[in-house]
């Protein structure tokens, strides 16, 4: 089985799912070259604790090649499967270049790293043609048939355990018993929340935090070094807002989250997969609701998780576990129940007999040679270049640039429907205790203090 990877975070789960395959299966791993590959350092990184098929990645992460030789290298030397972790329409023209050019194909894996509920079309449009199409969770699982069903899309999704909401232990380093415990660990998320005024309001609590806790390490965690990519986007970085007068023990850091949950009191973020890291290892956590509960926050799913929480709780040191009644129906179910490894095999077989059948795209009209130009460009960038992706550019962004206006024009006649779907909570509400859960009611004032550098006391 080969993996395919080319950002950040596809990089890490694509690696760590693929090293829960079966102790006999033969594994590799490839970087493919897109706008967004992943740093030598990010792989290091992502590539942490993988197990000795493949820990050589570490200390020797394969270079990223073109998309065409990475296909060819498939066509000359077919493996029996192979893993397509990579950014949608990176997924989507690999999986269509490995359909249109070997004829003896190999089963397409794919899948979304970390939390994705709710259930995206995006994820399920590039990825329709995918063979199999691993989630993490009976939640998830079930969102996503609903909507693929709803799109004419035939269901192909298999459950398979998140590699970083293992067990407690099986994440912890080993030398993590001998760790002092001693920082409060934000994970940063590059485009949630988005807008600059609540990412510096972010960083105003985290520095609240530091200044009321002397003890602690406050630790912003970057997910890439300044001048590397990640899987999305990052318009305000977190390190730039930080205040020149911020206290000594507020600091920002990359590196591997494994390494820096060994030293973690606590956890902290929005809505980043490594929440389910730290719960997996018992390390307390929050997930911050000041801005509401919605899709665009990713954080619907933590409702009644026993996580939630707000910028009080955090500035007072107060984190949340995870609820026992939570944990089955999201991300750590039993490993029993996962069902990837098996659906796999018996489509390798059904490879093996000539009956493997291919699946229909969601995109139902190509366009012919120049509109699959048009798809390449826009998922490869300058990765491409080729004549035609070149005229297919040219001819393509004034259309895509006219649509988009068209679509912000609609948007200010006809406002979308609000996206928050619930108001903030905390885990004093969750306890019971007697301070408010909503920002209009009270917990406006508290903020205000402690960004304003009065005393959280």
């Amino acid at each position: 089985m080969v993996g395919l990877v080319d950002t950040d975070s596809f990089a890490k789960w694509g690696a760590h799912l693929l090293a829960t395959a079966p102790a006999d299966w033969d594994l590799e791993l490839r970087t493919v070259a897109t706008p967004r590959s992943a740093s030598p350092e990010q792989l290091r990184s992502a590539f942490r604790g993988l197990d000795r098929r493949l820990a050589h990645l570490r200390h020797d992460p394969p270079a990223p090649n073109d998309v065409d030789a990475v296909v060819e290298e498939l066509r000359v030397d077919p493996p029996d499967a192979v893993l397509v972790s990579l950014i949608g329409p990176v997924a989507e023209l690999v999986i269509d270049e490995v359909h249109r050019r070997i004829p003896d194909r190999p089963v397409l894996v794919s899948g979304l790293p970390g939390i994705s509920f709710p259930a995206k079309w995006k994820g399920i449009f590039f990825r329709a043609r995918a063979d199999l199409f691993v989630l993490h969770s009976h939640r998830e699982v079930r969102a996503y048939d609903e909507m693929a069903r709803e799109g004419g899309v035939q269901p192909h999704f298999a459950l398979a355990t998140l590699p970083f909401a293992r067990s407690a232990t099986a994440g912890a380093s080993a030398t993590a018993t001998a760790s002092v415990r001693d920082s409060v660990v934000f994970a940063a998320q590059p485009s949630v929340p988005q807008e600059r005024a609540d990412r510096a309001l972010v960083v105003q609590w985290l520095v609240a935090t530091a200044r009321q806790h002397p003890e602690w390490r406050v630790v912003i965690k970057t997910r890439a070094a300044a001048g590397e990519h990640q899987t999305h986007r990052e318009e305000h970085p977190y390190p730039d807002l930080v205040p020149a007068d911020a206290p000594a023990n507020l600091v920002v850091e990359s590196g591997p989250m494994a390494e820096h949950l060994d030293r973690a009191v606590a956890l902290v973020t929005i809505s980043s997969t490594a929440v389910l890291e730290a719960a997996a290892r018992g390390v307390p956590a929050l997930t911050l609701t000041d801005f509401g509960i919605g899709r665009h926050l990713i954080n619907e799913v933590f409702v009644s998780s026993g996580l939630e929480g707000d910028s009080v709780d955090l500035v007072d040191g107060r984190f949340g576990t995870v609820r026992p009644s939570w944990m089955r129906d999201n991300y750590f179910h039993p490993t029993s129940e996962d069902d990837w490894q098996q659906r796999l095999t018996e489509l390798m077989a059904r490879r093996d007999a000539g009956t493997l059948v291919d699946r229909e795209p969601a995109r139902r009209s190509r366009g012919g040679v120049l509109r699959r130009a048009w798809e390449r460009k826009n998922a490869l960038g300058g990765a491409d270049r080729s004549a035609l992706g070149w005229l297919a550019l040219a001819i393509g962004a004034p259309i895509r640039t006219v649509k988009r206006l068209a679509r912000k024009a609609m948007a200010l006649v006809d406002p979308p429907e609000p996206v928050v779907v619930a108001a903030p909570t905390s885990q004093r509400a969750a306890s019971g205790g007697s301070a408010t859960s909503g920002r209009s009611e009270g917990l406006g004032d508290r903020q205000q203090q402690l960004v304003s550098g009065g005393d959280p006391g």
